[in-house]
């Protein structure tokens, strides 16, 4: 009697281990962003917070510098599931999701506290549901990527206003979305490959470009330009995707520890990129340049709004502008 007790609990014991065991999940992570990216080192916080706040019972293989997939190969992995999580966006999604495309758009967001304040409130949840039941992948949250502001060469002088941009010769990538966006800011657009930019503002057959702080510092383009005018005009952000099927498999208690743990990973990822923007403005002043913190962001906005729904309908036609005028409405 005693064996055939002790065979019993024996028993028990293997199948609530095997039960527990059963219930452990690793999820693989993909990204083609190197080790210096803010995004990069969020991946590894999500991992440990993850990890820890699960008591284990959670855990995520990193992968980075495209290591399993190029960019586009993972995004599709993911919409398969044969990935679990990639890094996705607004434009990467607008291919299903047609008006994800003013996301993109000069002042959709006037700066990063209100891009965070959408995409990571209700109407960002609205937008990742839309993304979720049109392509089968769900993004969790928007990291912040950097923000673009204006660069301009001394001729131009002072820019505080859109009127200021008037016949500004203004360099944009030669596509719609992209002359859209010079127009928008109220300058000529002037299509130029990147790589001839610097020679171009040296020259003079342009006077200004757009890019986040980071990009103007690595390019060097301080050395041939005088002002950087902080519009703010487009917030970047790139958001972390599941699988949905993957993610509807979990239960309400492992989806709030995968969301804890992205929300670590955000933190992270925010603050890197905002203190990296914060030190360089003093860069730049130490180069000479003059930096215009306080353009008139409220009529860039009108002028890009009108700018969109006139002279670039093309683009604008797939807009819903009663999310637009909601995202408008945040403060």
């Amino acid at each position: 009697m005693k064996i055939k007790l002790l065979s019993f609990i024996g028993v028990l014991l293997f199948t609530v281990s095997s039960s527990f065991a059963a219930e452990n999940v690793t999820l693989t992570f993909s990204s083609v962003s190197v080790p210096g990216d803010a995004h990069t080192r969020a991946m590894q916080v999500f991992k440990m917070t993850l990890k820890k706040i699960s008591n284990g019972a959670m855990d995520v293989d990193v992968y980075h510098s495209g290591q399993l997939f190029s960019q586009e190969a993972e995004l599709a992995a993911v919409r398969r599931g044969t990935l679990d999580l990639a890094y996705t966006a607004a434009s990467w999604n607008a291919e299903f999701v047609p008006y994800l495309s003013m996301l993109g758009a000069v002042y959709t967001f006037s700066g990063y506290d209100h891009m965070t304040k959408v995409l990571n409130g209700e109407i960002g949840k609205k937008i990742f549901n839309d993304v979720a039941k049109a392509t089968g992948a769900r993004p969790l949250a928007a990291f912040y990527l950097g923000t673009r502001q204006l660069n301009l060469v001394e001729k131009v002088g002072e820019v505080r206003h859109p009127d200021d941009m008037k016949g500004v010769k203004l360099r944009t990538p030669g596509s719609p979305t992209w002359l859209a966006l010079g127009k928008a800011l109220g300058g000529n657009p002037t299509p130029m490959s990147f790589s001839e930019v610097y020679m171009g503002l040296k020259t003079g057959a342009i006077e200004g470009q757009d890019n986040p702080l980071p990009t103007d510092k690595n390019a060097k383009f301080y050395e041939v330009t005088k002002y950087i005018v902080l519009t703010d005009h487009l917030a970047d952000s790139v958001w972390p995707t599941i699988n949905e099927k993957r993610w509807q498999s979990f239960t309400d208690q492992q989806k709030g520890w995968i969301l804890e743990a992205i929300e670590a990973a955000r933190k992270a990822c925010d603050d890197q990129n905002l203190e990296n923007e914060g030190k360089l403005k003093d860069f730049f002043k130490s180069k000479g340049l003059v930096i215009i913190e306080d353009p008139d962001k409220e009529a860039f906005q009108k002028y890009a709004k009108n700018s969109y729904l006139t002279e670039s309908k093309d683009i604008s036609k797939d807009w819903d502008l009663k999310i637009y005028d909601a995202i408008q409405a945040v403060k």
